[in-house]
């Protein structure tokens, strides 16, 4: 079993040596092991702890209740054991998805922007725990992003938190039922599409991680024609991620690989199920919605991504038959968004090349 590297994150990051190399270490956990962990302190283990207890609390409500949540506008939500699809086949994990609440008059949603529309919080104090809990990762993530641009040479310390700037962060919170004769899988083998995971789990363990590995080829599955679904699902090395009290994990997403031209590898991760059930609080920290993303070291080529073509893409693939993908669909949003995310807007510089 891995040890894991466990970093202590200072409040804020100013440039300095210790910062360099705290930088340094997370970035060679990341391309030794593909996770790193990160103590809390007693106030965001609190937050973390309520979370969990409003986790709990809803995924024990009676389905019919539970079934209610969602909404055609946003893949916030409630989704059902069976309903995500990951390399075509059924995960058996409950999920509620909490994405950016975006109020009915609110003109992004009023010029029908895909996946934008308010959360259908199931309660006042589900919606209470989850915002103070993913307010408090924002602030993690923040952190962690000026690190990154220290540990890889960017002339701004800023750069990635720039891009992150009113960001499409989003969690989604689940439940894993108890293993049984019919099924081992709560998720199948997969890399995440976004830009850096930070992952809250209970006790009980279920998570699996792959570890770079050397000359394996890593699918770039911002792309229409390549998936990471399913990539090496029975295939060694996976390093079971055991479970420690007041840590939270982090690695990379699919964003993180393009930016930096797989230097950082997205980590492929997958959950089988245990002999009991199983909770976990899976947080994305986010570029904005509206942002073209561009590599970071050369990003004059055409080479980019369009994060809100990107997320909806990836959200109708696992949810293809959910009221919200049939009605991006049926409203044609998507093909309107990405005529407003082709046209002249806001974009990301990138840096200038830098030693690796």
């Amino acid at each position: 079993m891995t040890d894991l590297k466990t970093l202590h994150l200072p409040q804020t990051i100013t440039g300095t040596q210790s910062d360099i190399d705290l930088a340094h270490e997370m970035i060679q956990a990341w391309r030794t092991d593909g996770i790193v962990q990160v103590a809390t302190n007693a106030i965001q283990h609190q937050k973390t702890e309520r979370a969990f207890d409003a986790s709990k609390r809803f995924f024990r409500m009676p389905l019919n209740f539970k079934s209610q949540c969602i909404s055609d506008l946003t893949y916030s939500g409630y989704i059902a054991s069976g309903e995500e699809v990951t390399d075509g086949q059924a995960d058996y994990s409950e999920i509620f998805t909490v994405c950016k609440d975006v109020l009915p008059d609110d003109p992004r949603v009023q010029k029908q922007w895909p996946c934008h529309g308010p959360v259908p919080w199931p309660d006042q104090n589900y919606q209470q725990s989850m915002t103070a809990f993913m307010d408090e990762l924002g602030c993690i993530g923040n952190v962690l992003l000026k690190l990154l641009a220290l540990g890889l040479g960017l002339n701004n310390i800023n750069a990635l938190t720039e891009l992150t700037d009113d960001g499409w962060h989003h969690m989604r919170v689940l439940r894993f039922p108890a293993a049984s004769a019919h099924s081992a899988r709560g998720i199948g083998a997969h890399t995440d599409y976004g830009l850096l995971v930070i992952a809250a789990q209970d006790d009980v363990g279920g998570l699996y991680v792959r570890p770079p590995v050397a000359g394996e080829t890593r699918n770039r599955n911002w792309l229409p024609t390549e998936s990471s679904a399913g990539m090496y699902e029975n295939e060694e090395p996976w390093t079971f991620v055991k479970p420690v009290p007041k840590v939270l994990t982090v690695f990379p997403g699919d964003i993180l690989q393009f930016m930096t031209h797989g230097y950082l590898l997205s980590t492929p991760h997958k959950v089988r199920l245990n002999t009991r059930e199983r909770f976990a609080l899976a947080y994305f920290h986010e570029p904005k919605f509206s942002r073209c993303v561009r590599p970071l070291f050369w990003p004059l080529g055409n080479d980019h991504i369009d994060y809100g073509t990107h997320f909806t893409n990836m959200f109708m693939r696992s949810y293809p038959d959910r009221i919200t993908t049939r009605r991006i669909i049926a409203e044609d949003r998507l093909t309107n968004w990405t005529r407003f995310a082709q046209s002249p807007r806001e974009r990301v510089a990138g840096g200038q090349p830098a030693m690796l």
